[in-house]
């Protein structure tokens, strides 16, 4: 009987997690919850950018060692979907264009010697880090950009109130420390990008907003009838159609 080689391979096993936790401390767990969440609604019309964060990368097939797991990261030009891990050679060799590693105990001096040897030489465009607590790094947040293959460091600025503010060019964001709290900023808007709790919440407070509002047009609109005010007068003066006063008034 004749074995092909074929027959003679055997299936190269790629593990999707390596049964660790996913942070070690509340808040490593939460900025990489924030990053993930922020970063996929800001690019949630975009069907060519994958967010992901605590994500198995492998970039050589056939090796399963050959991985990086960053905290966050994003990828630009290649389709947004699940994944359970994330293989390089099957993504048109797309590598992550943006990275941001979460410092900690244990992690500190791999975020700081070899992640960045690996990341330059994988062609990640941009490297951050933040440290939470404030123990790691100074300044507890920094950028590097790669430029002729090695990472240089990315100026930051300092504006009102001490808020330390970082470009990504990537992104098209600014990240922020503020008071030591990290957060996405659109700088076209100014606005800060939101989690998905941070959303709901935003919206249950404009939806309350809208109905207190509501609630006070209704109240004015019987005092405004006996001060003498018509229905037409009252309609303008609330921004209300006359149709909607004589509804309150039945």
């Amino acid at each position: 009987m004749t074995v092909s080689a074929n027959q003679l391979k055997t299936e190269i096993f790629y593990p999707d997690s390596d049964g660790k936790p996913m942070a070690e401390s509340d808040p490593a767990r939460d900025y990489l919850i924030y990053g993930v969440e922020a970063l996929n609604i800001y690019f949630q019309n975009r069907d060519d950018i994958y967010v992901s964060g605590n994500l198995f990368i492998y970039y050589k097939k056939g090796v399963p060692s050959a991985v990086i797991a960053p905290d966050v990261f994003v990828v630009i030009g290649v389709e947004k979907k699940k994944r359970l891990s994330y293989k390089v050679w099957q993504e048109e060799g797309k590598v992550p264009n943006f990275v941001l590693e979460i410092t900690s105990a244990t992690t500190q001096e791999n975020d700081e010697t070899e992640k960045p040897l690996k990341y330059a030489a994988l062609g990640v465009q941009e490297y951050f880090q933040y440290d939470p607590i404030g123990d790691y790094l100074t300044p507890r947040l920094k950028g590097s950009r790669l430029v002729e293959g090695k990472y240089e460091s990315i100026a930051s600025n300092y504006l009102a109130d001490d808020v330390l503010s970082i470009k990504s060019e990537q992104l098209g964001l600014d990240l922020r420390l503020i008071d030591g709290e990290l957060r996405f900023y659109d700088p076209s808007t100014e606005k800060k990008l939101l989690s998905y709790q941070e959303t709901e919440f935003a919206r249950q407070q404009a939806e309350f907003a809208r109905q207190q509002a509501e609630q006070a047009r209704q109240d004015a609109i019987p005092r405004l009838l006996e001060l003498g005010l018509s229905v037409e007068q009252i309609a303008a003066a609330l921004s209300l159609s006359v149709e909607e006063v004589r509804g309150f008034v039945r």
